[in-house]
């Protein structure tokens, strides 16, 4: 039998610090100032852009979507109304594409405000901009958690 010291497998020690915790730090402590806050996830910034992609896709998905509903139910919306919520649906899946620049955040930011200057053209717009603005705003404020 071998003794804990010259165990091959030192993760299987009861004794020793849980998973995920940084060697050296003691348990259930906060990471010191000179250290950079972990977030827990492998790489935080791939997880970011994913979340801020997801956003603008689902947000170019649902524009286009909400075209005819609005086009039945909300009465005119006209040819300059169709043009403006799909170049605005297509301006979002290129920002989707291009998360990886740093600039691509402050373009989804315009983009939000965009769609609520949409709701001159129609009311529904204005709702929906409400809405992803919203989204777009916890996106921004899980990015600044995670990112620091």
């Amino acid at each position: 039998m071998t003794s804990p010291e010259r165990d091959p497998h030192p993760t299987d020690d009861p004794t020793g610090p849980p998973v995920g915790q940084p060697v050296g730090q003691p348990v259930g402590e906060e990471p010191t100032a000179g250290q950079p806050r972990r977030s827990g996830l492998r790489n935080p910034e791939r997880a970011v852009r994913g979340l801020g992609a997801g956003t603008l896709s689902l947000e170019a998905l649902v524009l286009l979507l909400a075209i005819q509903p609005i086009r039945v139910v909300g009465g005119d919306l006209g040819g300059a109304a169709i043009g403006a919520v799909v170049a605005l649906a297509v301006a979002a899946v290129v920002l989707a594409g291009m998360m990886r620049r740093p600039w691509a955040w402050n373009a989804g930011t315009v983009l939000q405000g965009l769609l609520l200057l949409g709701g001159l053209l129609h009311w529904s717009l204005l709702g929906l901009g409400i809405i992803f603005a919203l989204v777009w705003a916890y996106a921004l404020h899980v990015r600044r958690v995670i990112l620091g």
